[in-house]
């Protein structure tokens, strides 16, 4: 979900920093002008000497008494929001390596990708579980694994979890060197296709 909102922001972002760009570039270039292009009667930005917010645009709404309210409000929302998308930049949900602890003082450090790769891999082979989804979270030293299964119609969720706890897990904890690999798993039960009578 954050990876759609970052591009999002920033496609908009970059789209409104063009916008203004291509403005700016066409009033100080006095190309209105120059093109014989007729702007409307609203628009204050008509060449090099004019400004983007006239006198009467900026002093339009200043006697109304919800002007500077909604004013400081948007401008509050907008502070609100980009705070919240910083803290979720800076606020790493995947883990991208586990430390490995080796034994013998030095350690090793496996890419936390590769690991949910092979967990995947392992639990969607086990039978009743037609896709898997792994998300490793938490400390390098300590991680955590979130497990999406899409269970298939006929499958049992009891002997699917026992299983994918039994062998996946076991297996990835065991060859990361980890005394435990505490999991949340969620299930979601895949629908019958339709039958075909005939």
């Amino acid at each position: 979900m954050l990876r759609i909102t970052n591009r999002v922001l920033l496609a908009l972002t970059g789209l409104g920093l063009l916008t203004a760009g291509l403005a700016v570039l066409f009033a100080a270039l006095d190309l209105p002008g120059r093109w014989g292009i007729t702007l409307p009667s609203g628009y204050t930005w008509r060449g090099p000497g004019n400004v983007l917010l006239g006198a009467d645009g900026r002093t339009r709404w200043h006697g109304t008494g919800w002007f500077w309210p909604v004013v400081l409000g948007v401008l509050g929302l907008l502070v609100l929001l980009a705070l919240w998308w910083l803290l979720a930049q800076l606020r790493r949900r995947r883990l991208s390596e586990i430390l490995v602890d080796s034994e013998d003082g030095v350690g090793a450090l496996l890419r936390g990708q590769a690991m949910e790769e092979v967990v995947t891999a392992e639990a969607e082979s086990l039978p009743g579980i037609d896709r898997a989804t792994v998300t490793l979270t938490g400390r390098r030293t300590e991680p955590r694994a979130r497990v999406g299964l899409l269970l298939s119609p006929q499958a049992e969720p009891a002997d699917v979890v026992r299983r994918l706890e039994a062998e996946a897990l076991t297996h990835a904890g065991r060859s990361a060197g980890l005394e435990s690999l505490p999991t949340e798993v969620r299930l979601r039960a895949a629908k019958h296709p339709p039958e075909r009578v005939s």
